[in-house]
């Protein structure tokens, strides 16, 4: 078997596709071989930014799959984005890892999925597949997020997200 094969799946997003490349690369030096998955749409902008001048070597490869839009469909329009990818690309996941698990020297290892394409963690569970979850994004918007759900329970926000009743900040940011 040759090196540990990991798949990297990034939201089709130039905030979320830098950090997971920079991550690959990291991957690469550390011994991985990496399959970076893009949308079909981003693939072609990342190919057209390379033009040649950046060797990602033999250890990444850039494969797309389609993210369910039209052609023409706006893809800032995030919400349809989001659903259009969580219908189609599930299927197309579970087509490529087949395709490269044919031969024994390539099979995946594991998957690294974007927070935002947790639908690739069920794919990895499905395939007995070891699977990760890499948040592209500020540490504190993370904690953020993860403390909506005591700030609701708790009453300091409503709903709406709006401030209901205020407490000391370092009561706010705590998990």
């Amino acid at each position: 078997m040759g090196n540990p094969h990991i798949v990297v799946i990034p939201y089709p997003a130039q905030g979320h596709v830098i950090p997971f490349m920079e991550l690959s690369q990291c991957l690469v030096k550390q011994g991985f071989k990496i399959t970076f998955v893009n949308t079909e749409y981003n693939h072609k902008r990342v190919l057209k930014a390379l033009r040649g001048n950046i060797n990602l070597g033999g250890e990444i490869s850039l494969v797309s799959l389609p993210d369910g839009l039209e052609a023409c469909g706006d893809r800032n329009e995030l919400g349809k984005l989001s659903k259009a990818i969580f219908q189609v690309m599930p299927g197309k996941l579970e087509e490529l890892i087949d395709r490269i698990n044919m031969t024994e020297e390539e099979k995946i290892t594991c998957i690294i999925t974007d927070w935002s394409m947790g639908w690739a963690l069920e794919v990895a569970e499905k395939m007995k597949i070891r699977r990760a979850i890499y948040w592209p994004a500020a540490a504190a918007i993370l904690c953020s997020l993860i403390s909506i759900p005591k700030l609701l329970g708790d009453g300091i926000i409503d709903g709406d997200g709006e401030i209901i009743y205020h407490k000391p900040f370092s009561y706010c940011v705590a998990i």
